[in-house]
C-alpha cells in the first residue's frame, strides 16, 4: 500500500494509465487525504480537550487542628510560617483555608464534623475547588476520618468526599493515646498537656484507647479489619521527642512544649511523639512516612512539632501540593 502510495504521488503509476482511471484514482486519492486530514484534526482536538479538562481543575489545600477550640488555627495553632510555606506550593496559593472548629466535643459533634464539613463546602463553593488537599495534625485525623467513613451522616459528606485527592495525617490519634487515659483519670498530666488537650473534654474522652478501638470497630473506616476509606489517608508518623538545651533543633515549635512531651513520653512506648504511640499514629489508613527518613538532619518530629515548619517538614509538604 505505502508503494502504491508513492506510486500514484509521483505519478509513476498514474502516467501509466487510461484517463478515466487516473481520475478515479485521483479521486480516490483525494478523499483518502482528506479522510486522514480529518481523523488529525479529530486526534488533535481530543488531546486539546483533555489537556484544557486538566488545566481547570483547581487544586486547594486545607488545614484541619487538633484537639482545642480554635478561633485563630493560622496564628495559634499552625502559625503563618508552616501554612504559608505549604500552600505556596499551590498554582494559585490563595485557594486555601485553615479550619477553625471545636474540636473538644465528639468527632461526630455538630461543633466538630458538622463544623469541619461547612467550612470545607464553604471553601470548595467560594473557590471552585475540584481537587481537595486535606491537611490533618492529631484528633483532626479521627474528625476528618468520621466525614470519610459516614457518607450518609450529612448531606454535605458527599460532595466533600468527592473532592478529597487525598489527607496528609500529621501524628494521627487513629487509636488513641494512654495519655488520654490518664487525664480523664485525674492524672497531673493536665499540667504539661493542657494546651495539646484541653483538660477533660469530650474529645479526650474519645482518645481514651479503649473508646477509639470501640469507634474504630463499628463507626470508623481504615483500620486493620475494616473496610479502607474511600479517599487515601495517609499518616506522617512521630518517633522521638529531644529537648536537649544546647540544641537548637530542640526549640523548633517551642521548647516548653517539647519539653512537656518529653516527660510524658516516659508513659508511652520506645517509639513515640511524647503523645502518640507510633503504633496509634500507624494504625488507620497508610503510612507516608516516619519524620527521620525525610527530615533535615533525620530530626525526629515530636507532637507539637508536627505541626510547625520544622526541620523541613512544610518543604516536603509543600513538594506534594498537586
Amino acid at each position: 500500500m505505502r508503494m502504491l502510495t508513492v506510486l500514484i504521488s509521483t505519478g509513476v503509476l498514474t502516467s501509466r494509465l487510461p484517463q478515466a482511471t487516473r481520475q478515479s484514482l485521483g479521486t480516490f486519492w483525494g478523499e483518502s487525504m482528506r479522510r486522514v486530514a480529518l481523523a488529525a484534526l479529530l486526534s488533535c482536538a481530543a488531546v486539546f480537550s483533555t489537556s484544557t479538562a486538566h488545566a481547570a481543575d483547581v487544586t486547594g489545600v486545607a488545614f484541619v487542628h487538633g484537639t482545642g477550640k480554635q478561633t485563630n488555627a493560622y496564628q495559634d495553632y499552625w502559625q503563618p510560617t508552616m501554612v504559608n510555606n505549604v500552600r505556596g506550593g499551590l498554582a494559585n496559593p490563595a485557594n486555601y483555608v485553615v479550619i477553625n472548629c471545636d474540636f473538644t466535643q465528639y468527632m461526630w459533634d455538630s461543633r466538630a464534623a458538622g463544623c469541619l464539613a461547612g467550612q470545607l463546602s464553604s471553601f470548595i463553593q467560594s473557590k471552585s475547588i475540584t481537587r481537595l488537599i486535606i491537611i490533618t495534625h492529631s484528633n483532626g485525623g479521627n474528625v476528618m476520618r468520621w466525614i470519610l467513613s459516614n457518607p450518609t451522616y450529612d448531606s454535605r459528606y458527599p460532595n466533600i468526599i468527592n473532592k478529597i485527592v487525598r489527607v496528609d495525617a500529621l501524628a494521627p490519634s487513629s487509636a488513641g493515646t494512654p495519655l488520654a487515659d490518664a487525664v480523664i483519670n485525674g492524672n497531673v498530666f493536665e499540667t504539661s498537656l493542657g494546651w495539646l488537650l484541653g483538660y477533660k473534654s469530650d474529645a479526650v474522652r474519645q482518645q481514651q484507647v479503649s473508646w477509639m478501638a470501640t469507634y474504630n470497630a463499628n463507626n470508623l473506616y481504615g483500620t486493620a479489619g475494616r473496610p479502607s476509606l474511600p479517599k487515601l489517608f495517609r499518616a506522617v508518623v512521630g518517633t522521638d521527642v529531644e529537648t536537649a538545651v544546647w540544641d537548637s533543633d530542640s526549640y523548633c515549635g517551642g521548647y516548653a512544649e517539647n519539653l512537656g512531651l518529653e516527660t510524658t513520653q516516659w508513659w508511652l512506648d520506645s517509639c513515640s511523639d511524647g503523645f502518640l504511640n507510633c503504633s496509634s499514629q500507624s494504625a488507620a489508613g497508610s503510612v507516608w512516612f516516619k519524620d527521620k527518613t525525610k527530615m533535615a538532619g533525620q530530626e525526629p518530629l515530636s507532637h507539637n512539632q508536627s505541626r510547625r515548619a520544622c526541620f523541613g517538614l512544610d518543604t516536603v509538604l509543600r513538594n506534594d501540593m498537586k
